[in-house]
């Protein structure tokens, strides 16, 4: 930790973004001192002195840190808004990254408008909301920190009076004094319930209003761009965006998503779905109030009409009658009466099976296409662009499902299912688990030749096949009610074999999943490995060429790209960006995932497939984090091809998309420069990357470095003893187990919680070890392509992204608390031989760094650097704390189990103000 810095040193180098700190601090002293809680006040950092209050940490004081910490992110990304704003003022174009940026870079380099909006059209990005052990914070305190966010902005509007700003600061003060009364840790692990209501709330009241700004952006851009904002409108240029969702269907490692759960989760979607579409339909219906008869409008659009009326009964004719002369209120008020769902004073409260309602969403999208076609027709061209496009955009986001649920498990559960499955049938070979890839492959593509299932649906089965087709047939049940866009795809975790793949096919034919073509089975279900380790990405070409030229799989691709409309077949692939990391390193793991997508992009081109890669990114560098623009130009040749899906994790969704401007922004990262990215690929040739040679040689050596130190002897015992790994492993924090089976190894250890527990102790070495080492090498054997490294760093979309997160990496890695936490380890030579690897690979990596930029850090993060100089005090305090606690835990623990769980509850306070502090939890 270096010297301590003061808010006035930080407000003097970043200006305005730290005097709203100054006022939420200033407001929570007030606020404090007026409910008698002086002596919890004094301790406010910052404005009482200019350096810290010596004190010893108490309960009260974590709490206090905890609560600044989120008032300091809070102000930092109402800041980075403010920020934008003012470059836009000047210039639309000037905010790297976003619409008119991408949109003005494309013309410069020679694409036309003919070029650019037919490609918009078939843009898609899906982020996919997970909930993962990392959300640290509680629901509660998520949506107080929303209010706060929203007032903080409301006072900046210059519009209010003085007498109003005051009123406002004494809401603010209200709310701090809730936040700080609220609890900020679970007590008790959240259910898998409590988790979709977390996530149900960004779908319903967040994205919703987030699409039409990304919308009206993109036309604003190409208005000042003189591109045809008509030709966007009229042709319904629009990027697709969809949700994902894995909270209910995520059941790799996780006992506690029963079928049970995942049908009451697509319920549960659904009717909020209706609650969505329901807002936007009543929106819409108080806005068109245009006078004008039905016997005036068109035959199609009577004929449609009366139909309506028909299918609904006497709903119809209520729903007709209540806005006579006003015929496009008419039809708007015969959509709503068409939701399959009851409602009181307004509001969708349980689905129904009402006499005429849609059942699935394209009879509503037909619908209102053909209001926007009569309005066209009217004249009233602004309202059918603007405010019937906008409807039609929601239905088509969010369809009658809110978000498609993905359906994850483990490749070896899946195998105990089948060998399973075979005893429960009397199989004299029911050991499948024990045969060999071979005798795997034939038995299964022997047994996909005809329709016969192994079991009854009512044989009894031994746990993973009972689990397995339970949670099949609960998805055949209500899929064959509803359709399949409810429905993501059915991952294999940990894909090894194209097997692998094929179980899965075998799974859904006894649950009903598949029928009998002329030419043979074809699975419904869309099934796709998970690349997850450096073997995995690795063999993934193999695996996928195996897969690509299985007959079954070509009918089902096919049956799926007529299902959804799309130009050819499609595959998707997710690649983890988590485990590959804990197996070999920052570069190691960045360059593997950039070849298996190069080779696997090539590889569908070779099958005449699209594939749509899935990237398993987490909120930590080590897990795929960074910035979105710098990510997606990093990816390889094709990667994109207009069609990308990512995972959205744990505290980083509520950094992200919490509050709405800043969602859009996020949201628009993504979409404008996946356009960018695919247009850009698509006028080259395909190529290979230019520094391939040096990167590879980087990620080996780099990998070395790193596999070195996790498989030396006595590091486990290191891990285990210098961070919060076993205080973590026993938190409340998510409803996932943090191992996969129990085990006590690192093989077993699941990516998130490795991260979090070297973060927690401020080691980040997952973001930088062995890099260091490999870059030393690198310039005393290998000078000229040193040279060559330094050269491409600024202008290499790949290097710079990597390097970058690995800056951010550095910024946030301290030595004083990395030496803090190695005194927990009891045996002195192993703590010294461990902490001088660490030290000595982060002082080489400062170096280079430093070489490579040609700056000191200070200079080339200055935002971040000042941001995390001025937690740094506090944090260390809390460091010191969390290292005092652990030590104290550990002994009571064999001991005194009452006073265990104490010290335990306070630890997690430490751990949740730490994570706070980071900006995230692994």
């Amino acid at each position: 930790m270096e010297e301590k810095m003061t808010l006035i040193t930080v407000e003097k180098e970043m200006g305005k973004a730290y005097k709203g700190l100054r006022f939420l601090l200033e407001s929570l002293n007030e606020v404090l001192i007026e409910n008698g809680e002086e002596d919890i006040a004094k301790y406010i950092p910052w404005i009482n002195h200019d350096q810290l209050h010596e004190t010893s940490i108490t309960p009260k004081i974590i709490q206090l840190y905890s609560l600044i910490f989120q008032m300091v992110n809070m102000v930092e990304i109402n800041n980075a808004v403010q920020n934008r704003r003012s470059m836009e003022e000047t210039d639309l174009a000037g905010v790297n990254g976003l619409w008119a940026s991408n949109l003005k870079d494309l013309k410069a380099k020679g694409m036309s408008e003919k070029e650019i909006i037919p490609i918009l059209k078939e843009i898609s990005i899906e982020p996919v909301l997970t909930a993962h052990p990392t959300e640290a914070k509680r629901a509660t305190v998520l949506e107080h920190h929303r209010e706060l966010y929203l007032l903080l902005v409301k006072l900046e509007n210059t519009m209010y009076s003085q007498h109003e700003k005051a009123n406002i600061r004494n809401t603010i003060k209200l709310s701090l004094y809730r936040l700080w009364k609220t609890g900020e840790i679970y007590l008790e692990k959240p259910d898998v319930e409590s988790e979709l209501r977390n996530i149900v709330h960004y779908l319903v009241n967040v994205f919703p209003e987030v699409i039409p700004i990304v919308d009206q952006r993109l036309e604003q851009a190409a208005h000042i761009l003189d591109l045809n904002k008509g030709a966007i409108q009229s042709n319904h240029a629009y990027p697709k965006i969809t949700f994902g969702n894995w909270v209910g269907g995520d059941r790799d490692g996780h006992p506690l998503v029963t079928s049970e759960v995942t049908q009451n989760t697509l319920l549960h979607l659904r009717l909020n779905a209706f609650v969505v579409i329901g807002r936007k339909l009543n929106e819409l219906v108080r806005r068109l109030s245009f006078s004008i008869p039905l016997e005036k409008c068109s035959n199609d659009y009577q004929k449609r009409i009366d139909e309506m009326v028909t299918e609904l009964g006497e709903r119809g004719h209520q729903a007709l009658h209540r806005n006579v002369g006003e015929a496009f209120r008419q039809m708007i008020s015969l959509m709503i009466a068409k939701l399959p769902v009851d409602t009181e004073r307004g509001h969708a409260t349980k689905l129904s099976n009402i006499q005429g309602a849609y059942i699935h969403s394209s009879h509503l999208r037909r619908d209102l296409g053909l209001l926007q076609k009569e309005l066209l027709d009217y004249g009233a061209k602004s309202t059918a662009y603007e405010e019937v496009t906008s409807a039609l955009r929601i239905v088509e986001v969010f369809g009658f499902h809110l978000a498609a649920l993905d359906i994850r498990q483990n490749s070896d559960f899946h195998d105990k299912a089948i060998g399973q499955l075979l005893k429960a049938a009397h199989w004299e070979e029911s050991s499948y688990i024990d045969w060999d890839e071979e005798k795997r492959a034939a038995f299964l593509l022997a047994e996909l030749q005809h329709a016969r299932p192994f079991v009854h649906v009512k044989t009894p089965l031994d746990s993973e096949a009972k689990a397995v087709m339970d949670c099949y047939r609960t998805i055949e049940a209500h899929t064959a009610i509803y359709g399949f866009n409810c429905i993501g795809s059915f991952i294999v975790s940990m894909t090894r074999s194209f097997s692998d793949l094929m179980t899965v096919y075998l799974l859904a034919k006894e649950a009903g999943l598949t029928f009998m073509s002329e030419e043979g089975l074809v699975s419904k279900i869309h099934v796709v490995p998970l690349l997850e380790t450096i073997e995995d990405l690795e063999n993934g070409p193999v695996i996928l060429e195996a897969y690509f030229s299985n007959p079954i799989v070509q009918r089902s691709l096919k049956y799926h790209q007529e299902q959804q409309g799309h130009k050819r077949p499609m595959q998707q692939i997710m690649i983890g960006y988590s485990d590959s990391n804990k197996d070999g390193g920052i570069m190691s793991s960045n360059w593997h995932l950039y070849k298996a997508q190069y080779k696997l992009a090539q590889l569908g081109e070779a099958y005449n497939i699209d594939i749509r890669f899935f990237h398993g990114k987490g909120g930590s560098i080590s897990r795929g984090s960074g910035p979105t623009h710098y990510f997606i130009k990093a990816l390889p040749y094709k990667s994109p091809n207009g069609n990308i899906r990512l995972t959205e994790q744990g505290e980083t969704i509520a950094q992200k998309y919490a509050h709405k401007i800043n969602a859009a922004f996020n949201l628009e990262l993504l979409v404008a420069n996946t356009l960018s990215k695919t247009l850009l690929d698509k006028s080259k040739e395909r190529s290979y990357h230019e520094n391939a040679d040096i990167i590879e040689w980087l990620a080996e050596e780099s990998k070395n470095q790193y596999t070195s130190l996790i498989k030396s002897d006595g590091f486990i015992d290191y891990f285990r003893a210098a961070t919060p790994i076993d205080a973590i492993e026993t938190s409340k924090i998510g409803s996932r187990p943090s191992k996969r089976t129990g085990a006590n190894t690192l093989a077993d250890l699941r990516a998130i919680p490795w991260v979090f527990s070297w973060s927690q102790a401020s080691y980040h070495m997952t973001s930088w070890y062995g890099l260091g080492s490999a870059l030393k090498k690198l310039k005393s054997e290998r000078p000229k392509e040193y040279q060559e490294l330094k050269q491409s760093i600024e202008t290499d979309a790949f290097l710079r992204y990597v390097f970058t997160n690995v800056d951010s990496s550095l910024v946030a890695t301290d030595e004083e608390t990395m030496k803090l936490y190695s005194e927990l380890v009891p045996d002195t030579s192993l703590k010294d031989l461990f902490l001088s690897k660490f030290l000595d690979e982060l002082k080489l990596m400062h170096q280079h760094m430093d070489d490579l930029s040609g700056k000191r850090i200070e200079e080339r993060r200055k935002e971040l650097y000042f941001s995390n100089h001025l937690r740094a005090p506090l944090m260390y305090s809390l460091h010191k704390k969390q290292v005092e606690l652990l030590r104290r835990w550990r002994m009571e623990k064999p001991q005194n189990p009452v006073a265990a769980q104490n010290t335990q509850i306070e630890l997690m306070l430490t751990i949740n103000a730490i994570a706070g502090a980071n900006r995230n939890t692994g």
